[in-house]
């Protein structure tokens, strides 16, 4: 009878103590307060990697400190979106004007079984002697892609198993001087608007 009784006190403070809650914003408050954990409002894109570049040099992010910038994911056998995106960055940094020489624009390779720092080089030359190439072992080159969270994965060719082609997020990420993810562009952005908005970096 006791045990009852208790069972029926503690359904009732839990009934009570959920109509409060339903009725009582301040009941609400008290009986489960906010979480202290804010969000800061940065986007969670960028972060440390290391590289090799077209010199076969081991590079990280720290080497690109004090500048600006623009990172894109490709491959060099990219027959369309890769090579719009390095025309339009080439281009957009030729009509940016002065802000351009605070810019690096960079392209990391999500095709290391096929883009040696050789080809890479080759590539980047055909669009502008200001990319800077890089590539990395797969699992650097997983971390980085995480990093900024880019998806790539490879898609087969059965009929040419060699010539396979790769899905990839085609952004072209723009990063502060201190690393920090500021805004982004497609590569169907015009040279102009791209131009413009570079040259209103902060």
């Amino acid at each position: 009878m006791r045990g009852k009784l208790i069972v029926s006190i503690v359904a009732g403070l839990l009934i009570g103590a959920a109509i409060a809650v339903a009725v009582f914003p301040e009941a609400r408050g008290k009986l489960f307060p906010p979480s202290a954990e804010t969000s800061s409002g940065k986007a969670l894109i960028g972060g440390p990697f290391t590289l090799t570049d077209t010199s076969g040099k081991k590079v990280t992010d720290k080497d690109f400190r004090g500048r600006y910038m623009l990172v894109f994911f490709g491959f060099t056998a990219c027959p369309d979106i890769c090579p719009a995106g390095m025309q339009l960055i080439s281009a957009a940094l030729d009509k940016a004007g002065p802000v351009a020489d605070k810019i690096t624009p960079i392209f990391i390779s999500v095709d290391p079984a096929r883009d040696t720092p050789e080809k890479i080089a080759a590539f980047v030359k055909n669009f502008d002697d200001r990319i800077v190439g890089l590539s990395g072992t797969p699992e650097e080159i997983d971390a980085v892609a995480k990093a900024y969270r880019v998806y790539y994965e490879k898609t087969p060719n059965e009929a040419a198993p060699a010539d396979y082609g790769m899905n990839h997020t085609s952004i072209i990420y723009v990063m502060g001087p201190d690393g920090e993810y500021l805004t982004h562009f497609t590569p169907t952005t015009s040279v102009d608007a791209m131009a413009e908005k570079l040259n209103k970096l902060p």
